[in-house]
């Protein structure tokens, strides 16, 4: 690893130093994590998978997210929205995702929270973006939340959302392109905006 937190893949190519440990990661790292996630949808499964990793290692709730999405209706909001206390049994027998009761009636009042939203999930959370900045230039300089992430967790919770805190609201702005953290000197090419 170098002195700023990239570490070189297999392939040579240098990377953050998370995003080599195992081919789940790199693919993660290489394809999705950083690039930006415009749909209700696709930031209601962000948010959900975000709040089950809670306590957890990402790549937990990463290889376990094919079980995730065909127990959570591939996270349509409106279907999820629709779940009742059989789907909440369903779901904690479900040996594939996660089986905890908090997050589980968590993730099934979000989508009903979400549904409701007048502006949409995605406009709501993208509100929150700060203006894009520079790569971090090592390790050391990506925070673990913001005064936005701590906005949007805030307003998050103003709302009705469950287990969404400030750390939690600031992975998700990782992991949605929100913000580009991906330290400089990465192989992997800034998204467009």
């Amino acid at each position: 690893m170098t002195e700023t937190g990239l570490v070189a893949g297999e392939d040579g190519r240098l990377r953050c130093f998370w995003g080599v440990s195992t081919p789940d990661y790199v693919a993660y790292h290489d394809t999705e994590w950083g690039r930006p996630v415009r749909t209700d949808d696709g930031l209601f499964e962000r948010m959900t998978l975000e709040a089950f990793q809670s306590g957890l290692a990402w790549i937990t709730i990463l290889r376990k997210r094919p079980a995730f999405r065909a127990a959570f209706a591939g996270f349509e909001i409106v279907k999820v929205a629709a779940f009742g206390e059989a789907d909440a049994t369903r779901l904690m027998a479900d040996t594939g995702i996660v089986r905890n009761r908090m997050k589980v009636d968590a993730a099934l009042h979000n989508a009903r929270v979400a549904a409701d939203l007048d502006e949409g999930l995605a406009a709501f959370v993208w509100s929150f973006a700060p203006p894009p900045r520079p790569r971090p230039a090592s390790r050391a300089e990506v925070p673990a939340l913001t005064p936005e992430s701590t906005a949007m967790a805030k307003a998050l919770k103003k709302r009705g959302f469950k287990f969404v805190g400030p750390t939690t609201a600031y992975a998700l702005m990782q992991a949605t392109g929100m913000v580009d953290d991906h330290i400089a000197g990465c192989c992997v090419p800034p998204a467009a905006p």
